[in-house]
Formats: C-alpha cells, sequence, structure tokens
C-alpha cells in the first residue's frame, strides 16, 4: 500500500511497482482512509508518506502498531531529522525525499525478506509458542509439542502475519499454494478442519484459528 497526499507521485510509484509484475498496489490519499484499507486486507509492505493532508504520518504509523499490524512500513520524508520519529512510531525503514524508484525498490524487497525470515523468531499463540521454522506449536500449559505439516505452518505463518485481521481464502490460496495452482477452497477448509483439531480445546468452537466471512482470523 502506498500512502501520500501527492496523487502524482502515488501514480507514478503505483506504476514503476506494477510494471515489475511483482508488486500490486493500493493507494490511499489520506492517513484516515489507509486506517481503514489496513483493517480489512493485508499488505507485504506499507509506504508511508510523513505529511499527509488529514493527520501526521508518524501517527498513522503508531496507530497501525496498535492495531497489531505487523507488516513492514517504510516512511517517506523531506525531513532527514525525521528519522527518530519514525523508530520511535514502529517504522522499519525511512527514505528522504527526493528519491530514486532504484532504491525504493531495494529497500523495499529487503524489508520483504526480511520479514518473511521471521520464521527463526519464537511467536506466542493462544497458550502456544509458535516457531515456523521447526514447524510445530508447544502448549505452555502442559509443555505438549503439536507437529505441523508445512501447509499447516503456512496457514498459521500467514495469519499472525496479518496480526487479528481477517484474511481471505482466496489470499491464502495464492500465498499457500500459489498463484493459478489447481485448488480450490475446500482444500483450504480442509487443512484449516485438521489445524483445528490440533489446536482448539473444541475445535466445533474455534477459539484461535476463527472463521469470518469470506476467509480466516487468528486470535493470538
Amino acid at each position: 500500500m502506498i500512502v501520500d497526499g501527492d496523487t502524482t507521485l502515488v501514480e507514478m510509484l503505483s506504476e514503476q511497482l506494477q510494471l515489475r509484475e511483482e508488486f500490486a498496489t493500493a493507494t490511499a490519499a489520506l492517513g484516515a482512509v489507509a486506517l481503514e484499507l489496513s483493517k480489512n486486507d493485508f499488505y507485504d509492505v506499507i509506504i508511508l508518506d510523513a505529511n499527509l493532508p488529514d493527520m501526521d504520518g508518524w501517527e498513522v504509523c503508531r496507530v497501525m502498531r496498535q492495531n497489531g499490524i505487523r507488516s513492514p512500513i517504510i516512511m517517506l520524508s523531506g525531513v532527514e531529522s525525521d528519522i527518530e520519529l519514525g523508530r520511535e512510531a514502529g517504522a522499519n525503514d525511512y527514505i528522504t525525499k527526493p528519491f530514486r524508484v532504484g532504491v525504493l525498490l531495494t529497500r523495499l524487497r529487503a524489508q520483504i525478506r526480511q520479514h518473511e525470515r521471521c520464521d527463526d523468531a519464537v511467536l506466542t499463540i493462544g497458550p502456544f509458542t509458535f516457531r515456523p521454522a521447526d514447524k510445530f506449536l508447544l502448549n505452555t500449559a502442559n509443555n505438549k509439542m503439536v507437529r505441523l505439516t508445512d501447509k499447516e505452518t503456512a496457514i498459521i505463518k500467514h495469519l499472525y502475519r496479518a496480526g487479528e485481521r481477517m484474511v481471505g481464502r482466496d489470499v491464502l490460496l495464492d500465498k499457500i499454494w500459489g498463484y493459478g495452482a489447481n485448488v480450490t477452497t475446500h482444500t483450504l477448509e480442509t487443512h484449516v478442519y485438521r489445524l483445528r483439531q490440533k489446536i482448539e480445546h473444541d475445535p466445533s468452537s474455534a477459539q484461535i484459528l476463527v472463521t469470518e466471512p469470506g476467509g480466516y482470523r487468528l486470535i493470538s
């Protein structure tokens, strides 16, 4: 997602990113719109200007973090001294305007790669600790290990990265099985069913991996 009040810049960046065919973009000129979009969808990375027409970009960044958004956020500003403000707000990186598109692309790819490497982290999900790299959940209450398949690990990982926001079934199918793969939503639903048998106290009344209209949400 690209958030900037300069519509000319937004259009140019969006066009340049989509030309690379590795990015699909959503745009917002106002901080309030960006916050609403981020509540309803998952973005691999957010480019956020520090000076928006309706509110302070640093405040937008802070609110996104408070809302549980874990996606990398790259702040844009014409004032180099604003770097510390970005760190305090929870930004991952900072680029001073004006900048070259090539520089932005390099930083974008670096942030996405780094975010994907969070497999090495130990994450907390309900009563479990989750280590994606090792493909298991550890129930901290009874110290029992729950082993996961590759697909189950990927489902939890993608839902965790979205915070507590719903992730659509089509998004999960694309992220986990790959765009254009010959799979249906029934395939995903089967994996979710089996995963619930492993992690839910009562699989028929899920409290961790919950179903939402059009997708799923992870309550961590």
